[in-house]
């Protein structure tokens, strides 16, 4: 797992997952209100470019494109802000990789700023587990098992209305507050000792 710090204090962080550019039948599959794979992306694209400003940072958690070559670079370069990439099913290393457009590229999950678990799928978490995961994956909330649901904030982008949700929007969910309330302000030593001290309760 990677530990990525927030990059400064200017710039404003998003999180964002499952644009699935150029892939027809996730409309139907997934009951998107479009009309085309044209309409579809321009919309994504329009929505992302009006909150995120060019010097901003997108973590941007799978499932981006379905295009190749020349058609995914153009998709991509239309889009503002410096963006980090955590892989999704749909995505492959080297075609990603050849876009050259992402300063970070991971196949595993990312903490963000010691509390917040960035992946594509889910992660179990248990109550006492002093973290909050946001992912992608699954395209409709209610299709996330209900072990998991809690815990894990879903940005697919049709749970987020097509457009990247900041972090700071992120940090007031309720269930959110009430885990960084409880949890937020422990050290990376703190946590250990207290993995450690639920490790011992538990047998």
């Amino acid at each position: 797992m990677k530990v990525c710090k927030c990059y400064n204090a200017v710039m404003k962080t998003f999180f964002f997952s499952d644009p699935h550019f150029g892939h027809a039948n996730v409309i139907g599959y997934q009951d998107r209100p479009f009309r085309s794979v044209a309409e579809m992306d321009e919309t994504i694209i329009r929505n992302w470019n009006n909150v995120v400003g060019e010097d901003d940072h997108v973590f941007l958690l799978g499932d981006v494109t379905f295009y190749k070559g020349e058609k995914a670079i153009e998709v991509l370069y239309a889009l503002n802000g410096t963006i980090s990439l955590i892989l999704g099913n749909h995505d492959q290393y080297k075609r990603m990789k050849e876009t050259d457009r992402f300063e970070l590229i991971s196949s595993y999950p990312i903490l963000f700023e010691e509390f917040f678990l960035l992946s594509h799928e889910p992660v179990f978490l248990t109550e006492q587990s002093p973290f909050c995961n946001i992912h992608g994956h699954f395209h409709q909330t209610e299709d996330i098992p209900p072990f998991v649901a809690p815990l894990n904030i879903n940005v697919s982008a049709e749970c987020i209305d097509y457009t990247p949700i900041s972090y700071s929007d992120v940090k007031r969910i309720e269930g959110v507050r009430q885990r960084m309330r409880k949890f937020g302000s422990m050290r990376p030593k703190e946590i250990d000792r207290h993995a450690e001290t639920n490790r011992l309760k538990n047998g």
